[in-house]
């Protein structure tokens, strides 16, 4: 059982995600808060695998709940997800380096929404090969914070790795094109998430722009 703590300051909002995730036999709304204190405190009560989190509310915003809840041992298990109203805005990639694994646009369709708690729950990065190029595209070459002492810690193979990660391919689509096992893949970007300290794929991806590792494209 998937267990979501939803975080909106909007009750309408939350009374539909509720009901939506409610309706399936694997997912389970174990808590509700209204602001980023009150999220704080039940992820530390009810221990959730995912939270996903509005950016503006009251008291505490989303970005600074995301942070508590990523710099807290206690809430490893915890995938955040961010709730934006628009595809591509300043604050996602702010929740991405505070620790979220990816967001999810609030007029998502049912479906898609459900697929996200379900890949968010599994530790993947919640993001498209296509966002991920724009999202990262737009803000890390707007204002790059370059970090290529990182790169000593990795191996040859584990950066390469991590760039495809970057691209985002999955661990079969990295398997296939470097021609190794999904399971060579897999250890690969997990050890390259332990040396550089990575919650999930998503800070992973953050990484291996601010690095320069991987150089934005024009035009995406």
């Amino acid at each position: 059982m998937i267990r979501v703590l939803l975080v909106d300051d909007q009750a309408l909002i939350r009374g539909g995600f509720r009901a939506l995730l409610e309706a399936e036999d694997d997912i389970e709304v174990v808590a509700e808060a209204a602001n980023g204190e009150q999220a704080v405190a039940l992820a530390l009560e009810h221990l959730p695998d995912v939270a996903l989190v509005d950016v503006q509310m009251p008291v505490m915003d989303g970005i600074e709940a995301t942070r508590r809840i990523a710099a807290d041992e206690r809430l490893r298990g915890v995938h955040v997800v961010i709730l934006t109203n628009y595809g591509l805005d300043e604050y996602v990639f702010d929740a991405l380096r505070a620790g979220a694994g990816g967001f999810l646009v609030k007029d998502t369709e049912p479906a898609d929404l459900l697929q996200g708690v379900r890949v968010a729950a599994r530790g993947d990065a919640l993001l498209s090969p296509a966002i991920t190029r724009r999202l990262i595209g737009e803000y890390v070459a707007r204002r790059p914070e370059p970090h290529p002492e990182g790169l000593d810690a990795l191996t040859n193979r584990e950066r390469e790795v991590t760039a495809l990660v970057a691209r985002g391919l999955s661990n079969d689509e990295i398997a296939a094109h470097m021609v190794i096992s999904p399971m060579t893949a897999k250890t690969h970007v997990s050890r390259a998430m332990t040396k550089l300290r990575a919650r999930d794929r998503a800070q992973l991806v953050v990484f291996a722009y601010e690095s320069g590792l991987v150089v934005p494209r024009a035009g995406r």
